[in-house]
């Protein structure tokens, strides 16, 4: 028998080894019950302006209300999103950092095989929030006034029309790369860090066409400064009545929605999880926030984690198949 065996000493340290795993455990259930406690930061992986943000800026003053406490947005651009989304992984994972996730988050997995962070495995879906059409619009100096024209422009002009987007791997990116395999067009990318400035220079007439999302592009096209010529969704959008989808206007297989949603880090707490989630799908069925959403064309969702997981994996092989056929490649 050892010198500890059965010992005074040895039972002092199995009590205390007990006590140190239940002062372990015990607070998570404890701190979930209390949150929030503070105000939370919800970051946007892109500048002000963007769909990301527009998005999110629609949703938290009445989650604010719900939790009861502040919600800050916090814009956090670079690198393709991954700056922002990186921030998120390696947050403290106690429900006051939260990811305002898009359509980037499917690409950027395939797009950058070598990140730091796996996605799908380092951060929880909370819900998806909404999905919406992409809307190719150009500069009204552009002697195009529907899609076939723009095509005709395109193929008249190779490597002469430059399309913008909030850099490499969105879904603005992506949509227009859609266009160059279909149409077999020569146009070129102009990347910027994130949609908000690539919109100053659309409308400044830096470069001639975007896929912009529908909501994020609303005041323009309602404006006049810039011309809609369709949108990428199935189905025709119900905030632009006459607006042709890309199939109808000629560029058939042009077809991708522009997703938002909500992640955490994936270690926080499920209470905190579930209460998130809930107050989101009460967000989501306020008549302010629903009705601002549909009026910019996006439909509204409130899923489940289950299916919003199911959701972005297939996004992740949806878009793996574009990068490939286009032959895109980014580096840091």
């Amino acid at each position: 028998m050892s010198r500890l065996e059965g010992s005074p000493r040895s039972g002092s340290l199995g009590v205390l080894a007990v006590h140190v795993l239940f002062l372990f455990f015990v607070p998570l259930p404890t701190i979930a019950q209390g949150y929030p406690e503070r105000p939370i930061r919800l970051v946007v992986a892109f500048p002000p302006g963007g769909g990301t943000d527009v998005a999110a800026r629609t949703i938290t003053p009445k989650l604010s209300e719900l939790l009861g406490k502040q919600i800050v947005v916090d814009n956090r651009p670079g690198a393709g999103s991954t700056l922002g989304t990186e921030l998120v992984v390696r947050a403290q994972p106690d429900g006051y950092t939260l990811l305002m996730s898009d359509t980037t988050f499917g690409i950027v997995p395939v797009l950058y095989p070598k990140l730091n962070y796996n996605a799908e495995r380092d951060l929880a879906p909370i819900s998806q929030v909404i999905s919406a059409p992409l809307a190719l619009v150009v500069n009204p100096a552009v002697p195009a006034t529907n899609v076939r024209e723009l095509i005709a422009l395109a193929q008249a002009k190779p490597g002469q029309i430059n399309f913008g987007s909030g850099g490499v791997g969105t879904p603005v990116h992506m949509c227009a790369e859609l266009l160059k395999l279909t149409a077999k067009i020569n146009i070129v990318h102009v990347p910027y860090k994130g949609a908000g400035p690539a919109f100053t220079d659309l409308l400044g007439g830096h470069f001639q066409m975007m896929f912009p999302t529908l909501q994020s592009v609303m005041p323009h096209i309602k404006s006049g400064r810039l011309r809609v010529l369709a949108v990428t969704s199935e189905k025709a959008a119900s905030a632009l009545p006459g607006v042709p989808t890309m199939a109808e206007a000629g560029a058939p297989g042009v077809v991708a929605v522009a997703w938002f949603g909500v992640h955490a880090p994936a270690a926080t707490p499920a209470a905190v999880k579930t209460r998130v989630h809930a107050e989101i799908v009460k967000v989501l069925q306020d008549p302010t926030v629903r009705g601002r959403f549909v009026n910019e064309g996006a439909d509204v969702v409130g899923s489940t984690p289950q299916e919003f997981t199911r959701f972005v994996s297939n996004e992740i092989s949806k878009w793996g198949k574009v990068v490939k056929a286009a032959g895109i490649k980014a580096e840091f």
